[in-house]
Formats: C-alpha cells, sequence, structure tokens
C-alpha cells in the first residue's frame, strides 16, 4: 500500500498543483530517503532552480519531470504528499515530514512517511527507459500494454505460486496485496495455485480480472486502507467494493461460504476456499 490504483489517484491530484513550479529550496531531514552517490547538499543542489514540467507514473512508482532530469519516487507502505499553497504553509514542520520542496512562489510540497520506508532519487533524461528495465517490471496493466500472449508465455517459465508471481511486478506491473486477492477471487484461482499449471481459460480469466480489477479501482480513487488519502487529503472509495480483502469469517459474496484468511509468501491472503478451489496437480 500505495498500490497502482493509489499512485494513479495521488499523481492525477498532484500534478496540477505543482506544474510548473520552480524548486527554490529542498529541505531533507531523513537523509535514507534518498538514493544518491552524490552528498546530500550536492542531490538538494541539483533540485534548486529546476522547474517540474509534468508528473508521470510507471507501476508504483512517481517520476517528476524536471528541467534536466527525472525524481523517481516510490512512496512503498506509507508515504504520501501533501502540498500547501503559500498561505497555508505549517509554521511548525510535522514529525513524519522528511522532505520539503520550497518553490519560488512560497507554496510547498512536503514528503511525509510514516515508517520512512519510501526512496528517491534522480537520473537523467535519457535513463528513463533503461532504469525501469533494470527492475524488470512489467507492462502496465491496460489493453494496449498487456498482451495475453505475453503473459501466458511468463507465466509458463514460473515455477512461484500465482499471487507472489503476481506480486513480484515481473508479470505484470501495479499490483499489490490487496488488488491481487482481490483479481484471483474474481478469476476464481486459489492463491496457490501453481503459475505453470494454470489452464488457458485461467488465464484469460486472470488477465481480463487484472485489468478490470485495477481499472475500477482507480477509478474510484483508490482503496483507503489505515493511512491512505489522494493529494486533497480525501479518502478513496474503492474498499467499499472489496469482495475478499480484509473480509476474513464473512460471507462470499458469491456463494455464502465463509471467506478464508492464509499466509502466502509471508503476506496475508485472503479467499473463498469454495469459489478458488486449490486443485494440487
Amino acid at each position: 500500500m500505495p498500490e497502482l490504483p493509489e499512485v494513479e489517484t495521488i499523481r492525477q491530484g498532484l500534478e496540477p498543483l505543482i506544474k510548473e513550479k520552480a524548486i527554490a529550496l529542498v529541505d531533507v531531514s531523513w537523509p535514507r530517503i534518498i538514493n544518491t552517490e552524490l552528498d546530500l547538499s550536492d542531490w538538494q543542489n541539483a533540485l534548486v532552480g529546476q522547474t517540474i514540467h509534468s508528473l508521470l507514473r510507471r507501476g508504483k512508482y512517481l517520476i517528476f519531470q524536471l528541467s534536466n532530469c527525472y525524481l523517481i519516487s516510490h512512496l512503498r507502505m506509507e508515504g504520501k504528499y501533501f502540498f500547501y499553497p503559500a498561505s497555508e504553509v505549517p509554521l511548525v514542520k510535522e514529525k513524519h515530514t522528511h522532505v520539503r520542496f520550497i518553490f519560488k512562489d512560497h507554496s510547498e510540497l512536503h514528503y511525509h512517511d510514516v515508517r520512512k520506508f519510501g526512496r528517491m532519487e534522480l537520473i537523467g533524461l535519457e535513463d528513463l527507459t533503461s532504469y525501469f528495465q533494470l527492475k524488470k517490471l512489467g507492462p502496465e496493466p491496460t489493453t494496449e500494454s498487456f498482451k495475453i500472449n505475453n503473459f501466458a508465455e511468463k507465466l509458463s517459465r514460473i515455477k512461484k505460486s500465482i499471487k507472489p508471481a503476481l506480486l513480484d511486478q515481473y508479470l505484470v506491473t501495479g499490483l499489490g496485496n490487496i488488488y491481487v486477492d482481490e483479481v484471483l477471487f474474481q478469476a476464481k484461482i486459489h492463491p496457490l495455485t501453481s503459475s505453470q499449471q494454470l489452464t488457458s481459460s485461467q488465464i484469460k480469466r486472470l488477465h481480463h480480472a487484472i485489468i478490470d480489477v485495477l481499472s475500477r479501482a482507480s477509478e474510484a480513487g483508490g482503496s483507503s486502507i489505515r493511512t491512505y488519502r489522494n493529494a486533497y487529503g480525501k479518502e478513496g472509495t474503492f474498499q467499499q467494493h472489496h469482495q475478499v480483502y480484509g473480509k476474513e469469517n464473512q460471507p462470499c459474496p458469491i456463494c455464502g461460504t465463509s471467506i478464508e484468511k492464509i499466509s502466502v509468501g509471508q503476506r496475508g491472503t485472503h479467499f473463498c476456499p469454495n469459489c478458488q478451489i486449490f486443485e494440487e496437480k
């Protein structure tokens, strides 16, 4: 958390607030958030005078397109951004605000992260494609990018169970724990099913469910679980449409069987034992 729908919602809300803002100063109070071989002061100075021209997304990563480089931001578990107009900048920095971007018009963008797991780094304008190639990110979950033939071919070479396979971002990018549970339920696939043993009909259902669930979740502004809020501090609403995630011991919306929770790859996993039957082959 946040997963693709939440990151996309943040991107859409934040971009109009910061687009064409010129950076006057960058304040970093928790240096470990910054991935760089530079001295921290040099990293901060490299941002001074740059303008934010657009805010992009790749998978769960936010990409700030600056004048002569990209700032890549990975929010991980609890990262979030707050924008403050000049007249609303807090007089005292909040405890969990670790990076502040102070613009020339005196407005500010604050990066807030309770667990401090998020990371930021700068890359050259020519390095964006290779940066994500090295991370082995799969395609975006859209009909244009996410082709079923490539998906099936990759699945045939993966020996692990389907849940951890979907979580590692190689097959398709953007899925996290919440949406993998929801996708597998919609596709009627048990989370422990071997990726290599999925049938063609299961692969078709899974491919459709990935695109459908992430699309609907993005339209709903993501799922507000625990602390997630969008760029305006508002909650998403897709949690109201969860079928299995967080529904342990509640009746399945399809068959009425109690939803179960198990650990798969050290992740809490919700499923219906009747709709998602495990068939070991």
